[in-house]
């Protein structure tokens, strides 16, 4: 048993109840709870000292704060964190927000593309907050592999996939490229590449370009090495990182915490530090959920992220949906959303693979 979950087994009912409700009324309201408005809610008749002497003990734990503006209390990270660990009540989906929802799926747009569009629109409208789509990784098997030189300090990498798909990225090649050069780091890869996807020549070709490091010449070996880094650097989660719904969470900001959301945004409109939401991604099934600086990515901004990855036909975990909103985001309604957004998801993308 974890510390938390320890403080939470050992508070007596009436400090748990004086607890939920205290986080319940701040999710609720953004405000303060004070001891006067506990003896209005509270199952048992109980005076307003009474419940000052809880909160005080709460707030000795760790689990509540008392702005100097106010009386009343507030939790803290960890008391948020408990809350939703141990006493959080998710609710099930209703009828309204699953119909926005689905309603995604009926969009004029065909394509992935378009799909994961409105599926981040649909989220930041319905849950007031911003979104994050994190869109399928491709893993078609590669076909052909090209350097193509667009002058001395540009050259454009062409990844052609068994799937008939094209990819193309521009890059900066290492000084000393000729074209002579270029065609044998091409055909360098292409041996590697046969029936290979992405992930799996990224793996092998660590491998392949030491022990046959005596094939390539200087020159070669350097673009091999940059050309695949394109895909392997953080510029490649530009192509499948979308946000939506920006505004909802400038709209919610204090003005002391304006400047920190800004921050946010920049962050990842520039993908700084979006292998971590990768990884978040990656880690496992189910809703995830990461308040204030539980996560290095929205710890500045004081935000709390709910995410959960979606699977297609293999269950193979291939990209995630989430909602960015400030710490009181109202938990127990968003988990189903994302959780039902995430299954939808995968299942519309594993019939479109099928198909």
């Amino acid at each position: 048993m974890n510390d938390r979950a320890k403080i939470l087994a050992e508070m007596n009912d009436r400090s748990r109840e004086v607890f939920r409700r205290v986080v319940e009324g701040y999710l609720d309201s953004g405000d303060p709870v004070g001891s006067r408005t506990l003896t209005h809610a509270m199952s048992e008749k109980v005076s307003a000292a009474t419940i000052r002497n809880v909160m005080q003990d709460l707030e000795y734990l760790g689990l509540l704060d008392s702005p100097h503006t106010s009386a009343g209390r507030i939790p803290t990270q960890l008391g948020l964190r408990m809350f939703v660990d141990g006493l959080m009540e998710v609710s099930t989906l209703s009828l309204q927000d699953r119909e926005a929802i689905d309603a995604t799926t009926g969009g004029k747009e065909p394509g992935v593309a378009s799909l994961l569009d409105r599926v981040g629109q649909a989220l930041s409208g319905i849950t007031h907050g911003a979104s994050l789509v994190l869109t399928p990784k491709h893993e078609a098997p590669i076909r052909h592999i090209e350097f193509v030189s667009l002058g001395p300090e540009r050259a454009l990498v062409v990844l052609v996939f068994a799937d008939g798909q094209v990819e193309n990225r521009v890059f900066t090649p290492p000084l000393g490229q000729t074209p002579s050069s270029m065609r044998e780091a091409a055909n360098f890869l292409n041996v590697l590449a046969e029936g290979r996807t992405l992930s799996e020549l990224r793996v092998h070709m660590r491998t392949e370009i030491a022990r046959r490091r005596q094939e390539l010449d200087a020159a070669a070996h350097a673009l091999v090495e940059s050309g695949l880094a394109v895909w392997e650097n953080p510029g490649e989660a530009t192509e499948r990182l979308i946000v939506r719904g920006r505004a909802n969470l400038i709209d919610q900001a204090d003005e002391a915490d304006l400047d920190r959301i800004r921050t946010l945004f920049d962050d990842l409109e520039r993908k700084r530090d979006i292998a971590e939401f990768l990884e978040l991604a990656e880690a496992g099934e189910g809703v995830r959920i990461f308040i204030g600086s539980e996560n290095k990515l929205f710890s500045l901004s004081g935000s709390s992220l709910v995410v959960s990855p979606y699977m297609n036909a293999d269950r193979k975990i291939i990209g995630a949906v989430g909602v960015i909103g400030p710490t009181r985001l109202n938990y127990g309604r968003i988990v189903p959303i994302v959780d039902y957004t995430a299954q939808l998801v995968g299942r519309l993308l594993s019939g479109e693979r099928k198909g």
